[in-house]
């Protein structure tokens, strides 16, 4: 096949094309720039699509002998994913702009573009497995590896986006063989760290970054029966469940910690309260979609059952969930998960199948609705 390899300059990325490559396949290889101004991407261990990461990935793609090229996809990125990522935080919800950048730039645009000038596919490093049934359908299963394990990240693939999807490291034992790999093949990138957190946020100061794009205003900070215990700056600085900076002039009367429970960011509060009351057992979803044919219970609207997972390293827990009204999704957790949000993504497995996801838009605590 005429593949299009995504490389980000890490040593996943170098390694999946040098598979595609091994394979047989006809490898063109493609860095995409996200930002026209680099300084504002997270740089060396803490960051992604920098301008050091171009130059890691032109080096791989010169070792495997393919063609490289780099596509300017940061206005779409913008738009798609930053702007998104103030928009939920200003709506009072809890985004994940990996999720929106697999959907709305790798696995959107850049596909799209891909099959616009030929080629059949786009491989990326990333830790999953793309699988046919009897009957030609594809399916997204987790990887081999699960502490590795991305097909979370994947849940917003389509049917169609599978189809022209490629995961050459689904079989990797752990990532230190694919480490050890990068070495054998004299890839520089073979003991480059892992990029993590939020790659437009270039020092990590998340509430800082926000506090200049959405206008913050004071506001209180009320416990779970609405009775005030302090103040704040900006209420969509706040995620659920968070500890940490609440700076409450009032403590709870049993001494213990208090954790966000909910942020209401229309009365401009935050909503605090103890830790057992971050259990939820009961999540709503908006946005559904199905990854790969949706399984036949899905049309009957029937419940079933299967496990459910809100981060992308998070524990699965047991669930049974239903379609209502063909638009949302509700899921029961058969054991309770802690401090879900809106604005996250609950995906559904069963077994290591990826079944589909949503976004979740409300929450049912076992002792208050959410």
């Amino acid at each position: 096949m005429k593949v299009l390899a995504a490389m980000s300059g890490g040593v996943d990325s170098a390694v999946a094309a040098a598979r595609a490559v091994d394979a047989g396949h006809e490898v063109v290889g493609v860095h995409l720039a996200l930002s026209r101004m680099p300084g504002t991407l997270r740089t060396g261990s803490r960051g992604c699509c920098t301008i050091e990461d171009s130059n890691d990935a032109w080096r791989a793609a010169d070792k495997l002998g393919i063609p490289y090229y780099v596509w300017d996809f940061s206005e779409r990125f913008k738009e798609d994913v930053v702007d998104d990522f103030i928009a939920e935080y200003a709506a009072g919800r809890t985004p994940n702009p990996c999720m929106r950048c697999n959907e709305r730039i790798k696995f959107a645009a850049l596909l799209e573009k891909a099959l616009a000038l030929g080629f059949d596919a786009v491989c990326t490093g990333h830790y999953a497995r793309v699988t046919q049934d009897a009957a030609g359908n594809y399916e997204l299963h987790r990887a081999n590896d699960w502490a590795k394990d991305q097909s979370y990240v994947l849940g917003v693939l389509t049917h169609e986006q599978l189809k022209h999807s490629m995961f050459p490291l689904a079989d990797a034992a752990t990532k230190a063989e694919v480490r050890a790999e990068a070495e054998r093949r004299g890839l520089s990138v073979a003991k480059k760290p892992d990029s993590h957190d939020i790659c437009f946020i270039s020092d990590g100061d998340t509430r800082g970054w926000l506090a200049e794009k959405i206008e913050m205003q004071p506001g209180v900070v009320v416990d779970e029966t609405g009775a005030t215990v302090g103040s704040h700056q900006g209420a969509n600085a706040f995620t659920v469940g968070q500890r940490r900076g609440l700076k409450l002039g009032t403590p709870a009367a049993d001494g213990k910690p208090r954790f966000v429970l909910e942020i209401r960011p229309k009365e401009n509060t935050v909503v605090v309260g103890p830790e057992r009351m971050l259990a939820i057992d009961e999540i709503r979803g908006i946005k559904i979609s199905w990854a790969g044919e949706p399984i036949a219970e899905v049309g009957e609207g029937t419940e079933f059952d299967c496990m459910a997972q809100v981060r992308a390293h998070g524990e699965p827990v047991a669930a049974r969930a239903r379609v209502e009204d063909g638009s949302s999704l509700v899921v029961t957790l058969i054991e309770p998960m802690r401090g879900v949000a809106p604005g996250q993504t609950v995906v559904l497995y069963q077994g290591t199948r990826v079944l589909g996801q949503a976004t979740i838009d409300a929450a049912r605590s076992l002792e208050r609705a959410v």
